[in-house]
């Protein structure tokens, strides 16, 4: 059974320039009940748990290597920021979320229901 995901999108910001970023490139927010990582990286904006899946590391403190992965602070696992996939060998998995930018703004979709999606 293959459904198709359902979002609710947040408005980010009128436009990216609004988005303050530190030197590192990562920020933490909290959008619909989630605390989520915004990333900016060679001026594109990327979306992912606040957390790591492996050890639960605050990936909004690590960094984001030259390749494009961000880099969790605690145990340096890498995670690619279109996908989410663990790019250093581990096979964890680092959600991430889609984010557009429209005519009025930068939004960002986290999927409805979740897990329990199945109940509807």
């Amino acid at each position: 059974m293959n459904k198709e995901k359902i979002y609710t999108w947040y408005k980010l910001a009128n436009n990216i320039n609004e988005l303050q970023f530190p030197e590192s490139g990562l920020t933490e927010i909290e959008m619909g009940g989630k605390k989520i990582c915004i990333s900016l990286h060679k001026e594109q904006l990327f979306a992912s748990a606040a957390k790591c899946p492996h050890a639960g590391g605050k990936m909004s403190e690590g960094y984001i290597d030259a390749l494009g992965n961000i880099v969790c602070p605690v145990h340096r696992y890498k995670y690619c920021l279109q996908n989410g996939r663990n790019s250093s060998g581990e096979g964890y998995f680092l959600k991430t979320y889609p984010i557009e930018k429209r005519d009025d703004g930068v939004y960002i979709g986290i999927e409805e229901g979740g897990i329990l999606n199945w109940i509807k």
